[in-house]
């Protein structure tokens, strides 16, 4: 088995991540979590009053902004 960091996490699709896992995952603060959440560029769902962000959520959003920077360059 091969040890991670303890800042390393691995995103299993069948989680559901917290907005404060979310924010650190993605190293954001909460305010820019919740903006792109209002947005529709990063996606949740909505499990009684919890917000949760799903690892593929997560996993396309990083690839949104991947995209933007090639775009960009």
């Amino acid at each position: 088995m091969t040890a991670l960091a303890p800042d390393v996490v691995r995103l299993d699709d069948n989680q559901l991540y917290r907005v404060s896992d979310a924010m650190r995952l993605l190293r954001m603060s909460r305010t820019v979590i919740y903006e792109q959440l209002r947005s529709g560029r990063l996606r949740s769902v909505k499990q009684g009053r919890s917000r949760l962000i799903t690892a593929r959520a997560i996993r396309e959003y990083i690839a949104l902004l991947e995209k933007e920077a090639e775009e960009a360059a």
